[in-house]
């Protein structure tokens, strides 16, 4: 049943839409200016503007949300909030006050969806430039939990939440015609809100299972500062640049679980997130032409970041039960990274390019924190935890090029990247004397090897046909050397990480192939193919008596096919349809139906058409179908997972060009989403009434 307030926002909504629907049928009731005859235009021009090309407007509009089911899923789908909005969709104004200098200002507002724009700028033309912005805009997210089959049980926390961003920034610019260049760039970024997040909380019966949904409280704000310099001696580019950036993040997680029945068995989770940072950068890049067929470019760059954060977790109220917690977390950390980048790009010969190329990263990080620790209802005791990292990776990397066969281009691309490093990891949370959490003490020496060769191909055996095909080969591997390991690492242990893996790497296989046909001027047709298998072999630390295993597959398969049709000047088809294969294998389920093999199957159709009714009128419709059949029933098992849900979506717009300065656009829009992984709890329905109304001038 429709509240009244309900009633009274689309009440709204149709209200605006009708006042700008009766200003634009009253305007083009209105004498025209020139007729064809009188000015010796075309219609088309007549209602474009003829050779007049408008450089500023305004566009007015009035919109609506209807939505039915959950309408917090339906928010998050369109990214409006469901009722009447509209105001000012976009604005464009500019003005030369001389020959050389020039004012614009954009801006856009809409009332009731926090979507707001603005740009107020001015240019002079080989001097330099000036311009504020400002926008925010609003994302909405359904705060609903998991869903669990065996209870048909389902939480939602109610109305959607809501996440502001936003960005205000000015910038500057010196930009002499010769000489140097120099810019400068304020920003100031902000996120305010509520997110919903996937950490749920537990909830009887059958065990615990976490299906009561989570939300994080977020306020998060940063400054930056960056100047740059760019100048061209000769046959030299090159530029350097500094940036600062100060920020702070306060978020809260807050969690709920339900142990036993009736509200006294509830307990509340608040776990405070607090960061503040600085970061300096510095940056710099040359690209000079040595010869006309040698090209030599640089690249650099060093930052530096200092944070500090605190923190708690809190449980309320304290169960017998209630696991370990903390308050007074405080600590810090200091990150140094350098990348240093060189590239070369030869021709030798004609129609054969190569680009050798070389990155050296360095990275280094050190933190500390400390804080009390809670156990259960009264227990506390300190908590200690540090950790350093080391890291140096060198990556080589060619690309070649050929076009010296006709109606071929080959191109083939090897690469490699060798890496080192060391991680030094000490933790403890003592009550009495005695370890709560296993005291973690740890250090490893870790090498890395990634090495990756691709190579394709693209033909064009007549005008009407282009075919392309390639593939890589990806193989990545991690070498760990355990020099202290504080856990026991033997098989009986229930207690091996973090020190247990002693080698893993990464296997991928692709191959891709697509044909575009073109059997009519006025028709294309493009098939592609593509597949992808990955394999994951995991080795454990000697002493568990366990050997190598292959302990994951993956394979994924693309099949898509795209039509694009004009059977007439005045229309245009274009027909899309995607089918995505994946799963991926692991030896558990051999074990137990806790961990089944995931997959990831979907297929999409799309549809879109336009069609010019006559001079002053564009049609255009769509169609949107997505559907996905993944859910996993093992909810005796273990946790259900796989999405499994149909979407449709149907799009009309009108476009009638009433006047040479006036443009009416009419919108209508309808999804439905059934979401069978939540078990209709999710599922809804959305209908997007727009109008709007452009003046040109």
């Amino acid at each position: 049943m429709r509240t009244t307030k309900q009633s009274r926002r689309y009440g709204r909504a149709f209200l605006l839409c009708q006042c700008v629907l009766g200003v634009s049928l009253l305007v083009s009731a209105l004498p025209a200016g020139a007729t064809d005859a009188d000015s010796g235009m075309t219609p088309e021009q007549i209602f474009e503007g003829g050779t007049n090309l408008y450089s500023n407007w305004i566009e007015l509009s009035a919109d609506g949300l209807i939505t039915k089911g959950n309408s917090s899923q339906a928010e998050q789908q369109q990214h409006l909030q469901r009722g009447a909005f509209g105001g000012i969709e976009d604005l464009h104004l500019q003005e030369a006050i001389d020959k050389k200098t020039t004012v614009t200002l954009d801006g856009r507002s809409i009332f009731d969806q926090h979507d707001y724009k603005i740009s107020l700028g001015v240019t002079r033309e080989d001097t330099g430039f000036a311009r504020f912005s400002f926008e925010n805009f609003r994302n909405w997210d359904d705060p609903s939990g998991g869903f669990f089959p065996p209870g048909n049980l389902h939480y939602s926390l109610g109305n959607a939440l809501t996440l502001d961003r936003g960005k205000i920034s000015f910038e500057a610019g010196w930009t002499p015609k010769d000489g140097p260049k120099v810019t400068f760039k304020y920003t100031h970024t902000y996120r305010e809100g509520e997110q919903s997040s996937t950490i749920w909380g537990a909830v009887p019966p059958f065990g615990t299972p976490a299906i009561y949904p989570s939300f994080y409280s977020i306020d998060e704000k940063s400054d930056s500062f960056q100047l740059d310099v760019t100048h061209h001696i000769k046959s030299t580019d090159f530029g350097v640049g500094v940036s600062y950036e100060m920020g702070k993040v306060n978020d809260l997680l807050n969690t709920v679980s339900q142990f036993g029945g009736g509200p006294a068995a509830q307990q509340n989770v608040t776990d405070s997130q607090g960061t503040s940072y600085d970061m300096v950068s510095v940056h710099a890049f040359t690209e000079t032409w040595l010869k006309n067929n040698l090209s030599f470019s640089t690249g650099f760059m060093f930052a530096n970041v200092n944070n500090t954060f605190s923190g708690s977790r809190i449980y309320i109220p304290n169960l017998p039960y209630t696991p370990p917690g903390y308050f007074n977390l405080n600590g810090g950390s200091e990150q140094k990274e350098c990348v240093v980048n060189l590239n070369l790009m030869a021709t030798p010969f004609s129609h054969f390019t190569i680009v050798p190329s070389i990155r050296v990263q360095s990275e280094d990080l050190n933190s500390n924190s400390g804080g009390i620790g809670t156990l259960l209802d009264t227990a506390t005791g300190p908590i200690a935890a540090t950790s350093a990292r080391d890291e140096l990776a060198v990556r080589e990397r060619v690309d070649l090029r050929y076009t010296g066969i006709t109606n071929w281009v080959f191109y083939a691309g090897p690469e490699w990247t060798e890496g080192s490093g060391n991680l030094t990891e000490n933790g403890e949370f003592q009550v009495n004397g005695i370890d709560v959490t296993p005291l973690v003490r740890l250090q490893t020496d870790d090498r890395t090897f990634f090495q990756k060769y691709s190579v394709g191909a693209r033909w064009y055996p007549t005008r009407r046909i282009t075919l392309d095909f390639g593939g890589y080969y990806k193989d990545d591997k991690y070498n760990y050397t355990l020099n202290v390991d504080s856990t026991p690492n033997i098989a009986s242990s229930m207690n091996c990480y973090p020190g247990y893996l002693v080698l893993q790497s990464l296997q991928t296989l692709d191959g891709n192939v697509r044909l575009t046909l073109r059997p009519a001027q006025n028709l294309t047709l493009v098939t592609r193919y593509e597949y992808q298998q990955s394999t994951v072999h995991t080795s454990p630390d000697p002493v568990s008596g366990l050997n190598e295993i292959e302990s994951s597959t993956m394979t994924s398969q693309i099949i898509a096919e795209t039509l694009s049709w004009t059977p007439w000047s005045r229309l245009s088809l274009q027909l899309g349809f995607n089918y995505v294969l994946s799963d991926t294998k692991t030896p558990a389920l051999d074990y137990t139906q806790a961990v089944l093999d995931a997959q990831n199957n979907y297929w999409t159709l799309n549809f879109n058409s336009t069609f010019v009714v006559d001079n002053k009128t564009d049609l255009n419709l769509g169609y949107f179908y997505y559907e996905s059949d993944n859910l996993q029933l093992n909810s005796a098992e273990g946790l259900p997972l796989g999405a499994a849900a149909r979407e449709s979506c149907v799009t009309a717009m009108l476009t009638r060009r009433l006047t040479p300065h006036l443009r009416l656009n009419l919108k209508y829009g309808y999804s439905h989403l059934n979401d069978l992984a939540s078990g209709g709890y999710n599922n809804c329905d959305a209908q997007v009434v727009s109008s709007s109304l452009q003046y040109r001038f």
